[in-house]
């Protein structure tokens, strides 16, 4: 039934609670032979996914969830700062080529246009492609030019889902999304300042972090 792979201290602490429910973190300290302290962090994440309610001033128990709640519950918890990466960012007047060059030596599918770190836009693979088909000069031309721009471009926030994010990706179909910080300029206009990002292959490692944790 666990979502996650328990510790035998927490293992233990399933027991305690089925057998002596409700029994306080006093109680189960002492059986334990082990401080209160050292068992908030156990306490903490058998009741964040669910295994354990905790009663005020009662104490905790055992959940009758059913697994696949558990699992929801657990996947819900999972924040897009949990998961996301630095994101590979360069200015808007670098040349098409040296762009080329600077996604494939960083192994990106997307690379992020940004003007004193506030996002303005986003180019992918499959628009290096578009261009290099064509007799353009990729050593005249700006990235810039080829770009998609803001507000054209799907963004999620730090404490948005993961959920949400590989939502967006596949809703999209685009390699990754652009982890942003909403702020305003000088004249109040609101501006994304770009902090990260979450890509299909962030969404890979996270299914690969849950399925080694079953």
């Amino acid at each position: 039934m666990d979502i996650i792979k328990l510790s035998p201290r927490q293992e233990k602490i399933i027991e305690l609670v089925k057998e002596h429910a409700p029994i306080t973190s006093e109680q189960l300290a002492s059986k334990l032979n082990v401080t209160r302290a050292a068992l908030r962090p156990d306490l903490a994440i058998l009741t964040m996914t669910g295994i354990l309610e905790a009663k005020p001033k009662v104490g905790y128990i055992y959940s009758q969830k059913p697994s696949y709640s558990l699992l929801y519950d657990y996947i819900m918890e999972i924040k897009v700062k949990d998961i996301m990466s630095k994101p590979v960012m360069v200015d808007e007047n670098t040349t098409v080529y040296d762009a080329i060059l600077y996604l494939f030596l960083n192994d990106v599918g997307t690379l992020f246009i940004e003007n004193n770190g506030v996002l303005i836009g986003a180019v992918s693979r499959k628009d290096f492609i578009k261009i290099a088909m064509g007799s353009t000069d990729m050593h005249k031309i700006p990235v810039g030019v080829i770009m998609t721009r803001m507000p054209n471009i799907v963004c999620v926030q730090k404490d948005d889902p993961a959920y949400l994010a590989a939502q967006k990706i596949m809703e999209h179909e685009v390699d990754s999304l652009p982890v942003v910080e909403k702020s305003y300029d000088k004249s109040k206009n609101e501006t994304f300042k770009i902090i990260g990002k979450v890509s299909k292959t962030n969404i890979t490692r996270l299914f690969v972090k849950i399925g080694e944790s079953k």
